[in-house]
């Protein structure tokens, strides 16, 4: 989302992925041949609830978020749940086509956005 300060958000972000991992969710990172990170999910896999899921913008479309699901769905094998902003069509899209489903709506309680939460059933 361009209207995001990644910048003024790094110290939230931070403390917020410690709150995740101490709360049971997990990380996964993709790297390249450099071992450079391109990529990272983050799901609990008790509420199925995916939080993170991000691709260097020179690698969008390449598949890296594809890998990253599916390593995401076999943490979390009951389902994954999202809440996507609902402005964001390029993710909206790429949910859409890996199988995910519209399930409510919401608002982003930082940002005050409109969000569409999404599912995917589970392999389980």
């Amino acid at each position: 989302m361009p209207g995001i300060d990644f910048a003024e958000r790094h110290q939230w972000f931070l403390g917020h992925m410690q709150a995740l991992h101490a709360a049971g969710s997990v990380t996964v990172c993709a790297l390249d041949g450099l071992e450079k990170v391109v990529g990272f999910v983050t799901v609990d896999p008790a509420t199925t609830y995916l939080d993170q899921l991000a691709v260097a913008p020179a690698l969008k479309g390449a598949g890296v978020g594809h890998h990253l699901l599916n390593e995401a769905a076999r943490i979390s094998p009951n389902g994954i749940i999202v809440d996507v902003n609902e402005d964001n069509q390029s993710a909206r899209a790429f949910y859409k086509r890996e199988g995910f489903v519209k399930i409510g709506e919401g608002v982003n309680r930082r940002s005050g956005l409109k969000t569409l939460r999404l599912c995917r059933a589970g392999s389980s």
